[in-house]
């Protein structure tokens, strides 16, 4: 081969080889743009359904009034609820709706499928126990089926995200469900094993838990969910969040077909995912949207200021001085921060606790307890108590830290003005976190008011002694 020939040979190669990786850059490029595009979809499409593709479905909207928080001109005794459970709504002190249960109830009772969008402390709960209670009454009644648990396996099935929120479902649903004589069964993970295996073993009504925990169950043959006439999925969004969609999957496809059972939806957010979740294992849900002027209920007075770092705990101290608040949660977005918060607190004066995913259940039951009662004065907590937790009479909101997450900053400010109330949410915004007003501000749809920093609000502050080294550079400046 002369040199001509190797010079041929050289030049198809390399031409190859480009035009390989020319090949290579288009199909990437195409495929970018094809998922930027899928991206800005969905934003447009955020409350649209998704093709299944196993059948097709249609969702319909209903646009609610725009200030959920208040109550609508429906009674409760004039939706045909059962007697029984009238009783538990008055006990409860109920009689007027909601909004979202104005909307979701009448056709909850007439059994079609709700996937249900209000703000957190509307009602959401009431209306799904409600509806779960009535249907498995109707069809006692007409089937005579025995109620108290006489059959081992359950008859209706509510899932929650997190222990705080199935615990809440259950007291709930003790004060509704007290004159209908349903055995229910709170199961959730961390304490109580084989007390919680016992219970299902002697049978229930109704299961009220965590995914994690009743899947355990489950495998075990405690159970089974062949019996299962209503399913409740509480905040659905947040089983995203924790990745639970896996564990709802696999209970899922294990109970009976959509259209035999009563399925409901609730959440502060539906999103594109959960309503690709509602359209897959749902029976052609109405989708009840209960729109508001803005994301934060209307009755939360929000307020925030700009503060540095090293001003920010003489700030928050020098705020509840001013305010003396009567009970309140404040936000940090790690651990570290809780527990330096709650050093400095007990130090000036406070009762403070912390609450945080790394403490015990017992203890983290028994901490919430205590502020429901009025022992603590104060609760500091990472995200974990910001979904879930009812606690009434809490008058201010702190967010120590602005959350990472717009969405978080709703769902922590909907710990306060819960069920008609009005309350008091403050916001520090420090050089580290305050990246994240611009796109807060654009979800919730409006500015928060700002205040300006004096000295009156940076008091002296007496500065807690730390054993622990992680803490140490606090002691000179807080």
């Amino acid at each position: 081969m002369n040199s001509y020939s190797i010079i041929q040979v050289f030049c198809v190669v390399i031409f190859l080889f480009l035009g390989m990786r020319f090949f290579r850059y288009l199909r990437k490029s195409d495929a970018t743009s094809k998922k930027i595009t899928r991206r800005r979809g969905r934003k447009r499409r955020v409350n649209a359904p998704v093709a299944s593709r196993a059948k097709t479905k249609t969702v319909m909207v209903e646009a609610g009034e725009k200030n959920d928080n208040d109550l609508s001109t429906v009674r409760f005794d004039e939706l045909g609820i059962d007697p029984r459970l009238l009783k538990g709504v008055k006990d409860a002190g109920f009689e007027f709706c909601t909004p979202i249960q104005a909307r979701s109830l009448p056709s909850l009772l007439r059994n079609e499928d709700i996937a249900g969008q209000a703000q957190t402390g509307t009602g959401k709960t009431a209306a799904y126990l409600l509806a779960t209670m009535n249907r498995l009454l109707k069809e006692s009644d007409e089937s005579k089926i025995p109620i108290r648990g006489a059959q081992a396996n359950p008859r209706a099935l509510i899932l929650a995200p997190t222990r705080e929120l199935a615990i809440q479902i259950k007291k709930d649903a003790d004060i509704l469900g007290a004159h209908t004589g349903f055995k229910l069964a709170l199961i959730y993970g961390g304490v109580d094993y084989e007390k919680q295996r016992k219970s299902l073993q002697m049978g229930a009504d109704i299961i009220i838990g965590t995914p994690g925990r009743i899947i355990d169950y489950f495998k075990q043959n405690v159970f089974s969910l062949n019996s299962i006439e209503a399913l409740v999925l509480d905040e659905a969004d947040r089983m995203f969040d924790l990745g639970f969609i896996k564990d709802l999957r696999f209970l899922l496809r294990r109970m009976p077909h959509p259209s035999k059972r009563l399925n409901m939806l609730y959440s502060a957010t539906l999103s594109h995912r959960v309503n690709e979740l509602a359209y897959e294992y749902m029976n052609t849900p109405k989708l009840v949207e209960i729109v508001a002027e803005t994301r934060a209920a209307s009755k939360i007075s929000q307020v925030l200021y700009h503060v540095s770092s090293d001003e920010k705990i003489s700030l928050l101290l020098g705020l509840l001085n001013s305010q003396k608040p009567f009970r309140t949660i404040i936000f940090a977005n790690t651990k570290r921060v809780v527990s330096l918060l709650v050093a400095y607190l007990n130090c000036n004066g406070y009762m403070a606790r912390a609450l945080s995913g790394d403490v015990e259940q017992t203890k983290r039951q028994r901490l919430i307890d205590d502020f429901k009662m009025g022992k603590i004065d104060i609760v500091v907590a990472t995200d974990v108590a910001a979904r879930g937790l009812h606690i009434p009479d809490v008058t201010h909101v702190v967010n120590y830290d602005l959350p990472n997450h717009c969405e978080d900053y709703v769902h922590r400010i909907g710990r306060t003005a819960r069920a008609g109330a009005s309350g008091d949410a403050i916001s520090l915004a420090c050089e580290e976190y305050v990246f994240s007003l611009q796109s807060i501000e654009e979800y919730i749809g409006q500015k928060i008011l700002v205040e300006q920093v004096n000295e009156r609000l940076l008091p002296d502050l007496v500065k807690p002694v730390f054993k622990d080294r992680k803490f140490s550079k606090h002691r000179k400046n807080p």
